[in-house]
């Protein structure tokens, strides 16, 4: 270590972590393009399932719903059972980001441009 530089007298290490963790995140971002979370509305109604980073692959409906009269209701299952599905893709993609981010040494909730 070159002494009398301060904190970047390790800016090797701290260049070859940064590479580490930038591989790492290229993984990860691979790896939850191709996990998939499903969202329900109406006691299981309504499936949607989406890749965890939030994309939309697939809908389940339950030929029930298809009541003309209740219209409204089939759209609101529907629309819930997205946002569902999006809200487990995202909590999936923050814990996979945070336990990323902690074996690396950064303090939890920390934001990071990526």
């Amino acid at each position: 270590m070159l002494k009398g530089l301060g904190g970047l007298g390790d800016m090797a290490g701290m260049m070859k972590k940064a590479q580490e963790m930038q591989v790492r995140l290229a993984q990860l971002q691979e790896e939850l393009a191709s996990r998939t979370v499903t969202g329900e509305s109406g006691a299981g109604l309504v499936r949607a399932t989406a890749t965890a980073r939030g994309e939309l692959t697939g809908l389940t409906i339950d030929p029930s719903i298809f009541v003309p009269s209740e219209k409204e209701i089939a759209e609101d299952l529907i629309l819930a059972a997205i946002k569902d599905a999006q809200a487990r893709a995202a909590r999936l993609t923050a814990d996979e980001m945070a336990r990323l981010t902690e074996s690396f040494g950064i303090p939890p909730g920390m934001k990071l441009p990526f």
